[in-house]
């Protein structure tokens, strides 16, 4: 079933984290097994990065008193490639053992980097960009935002998902948002399932691209990428997603400063839209909204094949 959620401020900052987690814990009822968010701050120079890693899954921490020394052994290998690749950490922070914030600066091949950091098969960039900062644990909006810190995030625009797995694991790897490796700031959330998902897939791969997980959702965010790569706008690549992408799918996406939607041609997976002149919010149901805005909105169901696209 799962909940997606999403909002954008125009021409100012907000507290997005505690917006975000209003919104998801009002659809912890349409995914329960995790909660993801990819917000968007401040965004930094080129050469700076945020980075959120995760070293261990939920599986690694049950196997007993060697679990830490396991988690630091990773860490420390992190640490090693950022140091020999040339990166300079600036700061680093541990919401959860598992789960670390880098701040550091870069001018060579970052992409390289990256891919070295993941060489081993268990070490996950969730996201590096000069914006995006994407969390996602196992648990609701409540939780996961208290463990990150998430209710004091300033920005201006976010987007969430609420998990009820069904085609794969319950785990941080299986969450949502995604990310489009390795381009910054690029992120989805997606509710439905995607039937031509391996075609697709491989021709993402046959252009070069890699994939973290089997979650169909992240073609969403690769696909994306590759567009806004080639010099297609959002608001194309959007259109072109359905007529591209076969299945039932509702989904939003997050540049560093726009945020955009897309519905199937059956529109079948909801989504409930609410506009002014300052914010955008949208929803797989009113309450989600509702939760941020108690006052009486009008709000309105976008139609099939609708696509929209709003400016930071």
């Amino acid at each position: 079933m799962c909940g997606i959620a999403g909002l954008i401020h125009k021409g100012k900052s907000s507290n997005v984290g505690g917006e975000m987690t209003a919104m998801l814990q009002a659809l912890k009822h349409r995914g329960p097994d995790s909660t993801g968010y990819a917000v968007y701050g401040d965004e930094r120079a080129p050469e700076e990065y945020i980075m959120r890693i995760k070293v261990a899954e939920a599986e690694d921490r049950s196997i007993g008193h060697g679990v830490h020394k396991l988690i630091a052994d990773r860490i420390a290998r992190v640490d090693a490639i950022l140091e020999e690749h040339g990166a300079v950490v600036k700061s680093k922070e541990a919401p959860q053992d598992y789960s670390l914030r880098y701040v550091l600066t870069h001018d060579g091949d970052t992409p390289s980097m990256a891919e070295h950091i993941e060489e081993d098969g268990v070490t996950e960039i969730l996201s590096m960009g000069n914006g995006l900062e994407l969390i996602k644990d196992l648990g609701d909006a409540a939780v996961v935002a208290e463990a990150y810190g998430l209710n004091d995030f300033t920005g201006t625009h976010g987007i969430g998902h609420t998990r009820m797995a069904t085609e794969s694991d319950v785990d941080i790897k299986s969450a949502h948002p995604y990310w489009a490796f390795p381009y910054n700031d690029i992120s989805v959330v997606h509710n439905g399932q995607i039937t031509n998902y391996w075609i697709m897939r491989r021709e993402m791969e046959r252009k070069g691209h890699r994939f973290q997980s089997n979650c169909d959702s992240e073609l969403l965010a690769v696909y994306t990428a590759h567009n806004l790569a080639n010099g297609v706008t959002l608001e194309e690549s959007l259109k072109r997603s359905i007529k591209e992408i076969d299945g039932v799918f509702t989904y939003l996406v997050c540049t560093k400063d726009q945020l955009g939607m897309a519905k199937d041609t059956m529109a079948a997976k909801p989504l409930v839209l609410y506009e002014s002149d300052d914010l955008i919010a949208m929803a797989s149901e009113e309450v989600a909204i509702r939760a941020i805005l108690p006052e009486e909105i009008d709000t309105y169901d976008p139609y099939d094949e609708e696509v929209r696209v709003w400016q930071a």
